[in-house]
């Protein structure tokens, strides 16, 4: 397997776990993993929030940790990596906004790169409407965009995670485990023990 190159697209209170965990995760494995945000330079920080279900009609939220950038947001290219992932979170809601965001996405999406979404990460697919014909998760509160998107709502268990073409999604942090494992598997990532 030769090593991947991954943009990782996150922002302000971007999900701590859905921010921290996969981007050591793919450096673990030995991918390139490059950090961006719109409006924020390597070096500048984004402020995350831990959401955690307590049992109340939706996730709490609580302040996460300062999380660096190590690449420049307005260099990113779809043509220099080889696959492309969302945080989720809220953050999502005004990635979602930004045209060159939107344009991002969709030149993965034409490309035919992986994309893996967690969480609220759905929004900014959806906004960039390249989900239409195809099976998606994201957090339940999502679900409405999907549809309206033109994809199909996977409604799976919390630590589920779904592949559909170039896509693989999951609703929350719980997921890692198998939404990791597949967007490894989509990358051609083989890990031997």
């Amino acid at each position: 397997m030769a090593a991947r190159k991954i943009l990782f697209l996150t922002g302000d209170f971007a999900e701590d776990y859905e921010t921290m965990v996969p981007f050591q995760a793919l450096q673990m494995v030995g991918h390139t993993v490059h950090a961006v945000c719109p409006g924020k330079k390597k070096g500048d920080k984004v402020k995350t929030a831990i959401h955690d279900f307590e049992g109340d009609q939706t996730y709490t939220e609580k302040p996460g940790h300062l999380f660096a950038l190590n690449a420049d947001f307005a260099e990113a290219r779809a043509d220099d990596y080889d696959a492309l992932m969302i945080a989720g979170g809220r953050a999502p809601e005004y990635l979602r906004l930004d045209k060159q965001v939107i344009d991002l996405v969709r030149a993965f999406a034409r490309a035919d790169k992986p994309i893996a979404a967690v969480c609220h990460g759905a929004q900014v697919l959806a906004a960039a409407d390249v989900i239409r014909g195809k099976r998606v998760s994201a957090y339940p509160a999502c679900a409405p965009e999907v549809r309206l998107a033109g994809g199909d709502y996977a409604d799976i268990e919390v630590d589920q995670a779904v592949t559909d073409g170039n896509l693989v999604t999951a609703p929350a942090w719980p997921a890692h485990p198998q939404w990791l494992a597949q967007f490894l598997e989509r990358l051609g990532t083989r890990i031997t023990l």
